[in-house]
């Protein structure tokens, strides 16, 4: 019997309408938690230094901050979800989303804007879980994948989405911020009317059986990998989300527009991680990993190189968006598969790895920012990425409908 049945009983697929439905508001929540309430803060760090007298060490303290958070409340929504089931848990994510975010915009001191960017960031770590949920729970197996990586891939909406917006409001930064929590506050309603409910209160558990929390075997074969392939990504990552358009602006003099374009380019490119689902049917999960990791680190050794070129360093911004989604939804994937009993607790492990990652990355990359050339940081980032290719997935399952 699965973990689903025995939870709640069996969970009829839901229609193509309310599967779209579920991919659009899904898609949405990741783009406000992802995109605006945690990566967006990278963007803004140009004018956060100028406003609130940042340095770098400080910046990336704050970014490590809003990772470790994230790392706190993703076990809590793992735990949580399949008690009170996805919809809950979305909303508290989209809930939590607008007021860091709210805060954020009305922060009058540096204090405050640490706890708004905390409190947006740990977002993102009650957002994966329930959806990865509610989508391995009532989508139909043929599209389950493919729908778990296009909202997977709602991190670039939003990026891309925030960068329009820090453009037309150069001068006035709350006001973006401000448009931010509004947005959030869209999308929660969105995921309560479009997210399936669970009647958590009355769950039918089989006769001698309790709900599943915690998968059994807490670490099965090959999830080793898994956590380690998830740190690598985060600590190579960590330099670009944090410092990417800093080191445009400082290291390669480049306009305040012209960084921006850059990188709403990141965001934008990085829908196109969305195909990671359908790669993985074409190409298996190693081999669409290694792709995948080639590419994030040629991006980022491309900002190293050429930081004052419009040209090379938006190739290089979209390749990493592109390559960070589509690694991001093959770990979301390789979650799943790997706890398919309780496929929250796989995507949670996976994603509180990343952040961790993450978390201990932006500190480091930020001293060494302070102290030293930016672009040899981001040149020791590239390699990082690179070394992930001895660390990806071996056989799992993938449908090959995707």
């Amino acid at each position: 019997m699965s973990d689903s049945e025995t939870r709640t009983g069996p969970v009829p697929a839901l229609s193509r309408a309310s599967t779209l439905a579920l991919t659009g508001a899904g898609l949405a929540l990741i783009a406000a938690c992802y995109g605006l309430g945690r990566f967006a803060y990278g963007l803004f760090i140009p004018v956060f230094r100028d406003v609130f007298a940042l340095d770098p060490a400080a910046a990336g303290l704050i970014a490590s901050g809003s990772y470790a958070a994230y790392c706190v409340v993703i076990l809590v929504a793992t735990i949580l979800t399949p008690r009170f089931g996805g919809r809950a848990v979305a909303v508290a994510a989209g809930a939590i989303a607008t007021a860091g975010t709210l805060l954020i915009a009305l922060a009058p001191n540096t204090a405050m804007l640490a706890a708004g960017v905390v409190l947006a960031g740990s977002s993102t770590g009650v957002a994966s879980p329930p959806l990865a949920h509610a989508v391995a729970r009532a989508v139909a197996e043929p599209v389950r994948n493919r729908t778990q990586t296009i909202i997977n891939a709602g991190t670039g909406v939003g990026v891309a989405i925030a960068g329009p917006i820090a453009l037309l409001t150069t001068a006035q930064w709350r006001l973006a911020w401000l448009t931010f929590a509004v947005l959030s506050a869209l999308v929660t309603l969105w995921v309560t009317a479009a997210v399936p409910a669970e009647r958590a209160g009355r769950a039918r558990v089989a006769p001698g059986r309790t709900p599943v929390l915690f998968p059994s075997p807490l670490f099965p074969a090959g999830s080793g990998r898994l956590m380690t392939a998830a740190v690598l990504i985060g600590l190579a990552s960590s330099a670009t989300w944090t410092y990417g358009r800093d080191l445009l602006v400082t290291a390669g003099g480049m306009s305040a527009a012209d960084s921006t374009l850059v990188w709403i380019l990141l965001g934008a490119c990085g829908v196109l991680g969305a195909a990671a689902g359908s790669l993985a049917g074409r190409l298996g999960m190693a081999g669409a990993w290694r792709i995948g990791v080639v590419v994030l680190a040629a991006g980022t050794a491309l900002l190293a190189g050429f930081p004052g070129s419009l040209p090379i360093a938006a190739i290089a911004a979209g390749a990493f968006g592109a390559a960070y989604i589509a690694l991001t939804g093959l770990l979301l994937i390789w979650g799943t598969e790997a706890y398919p009993r309780t496929p929250a607790a796989g995507v949670g492990l996976a994603f509180l790895l990343l952040a961790i990652g993450q978390a201990a990355g932006a500190p480091i990359v930020g001293a060494a920012v302070a102290t030293g050339d930016p672009r040899v940081v981001f040149a020791v980032a590239a390699l990082v990425a690179l070394s992930g290719i001895l660390i990806g997935p071996r056989r799992l399952r993938v449908d090959s409908k995707e």
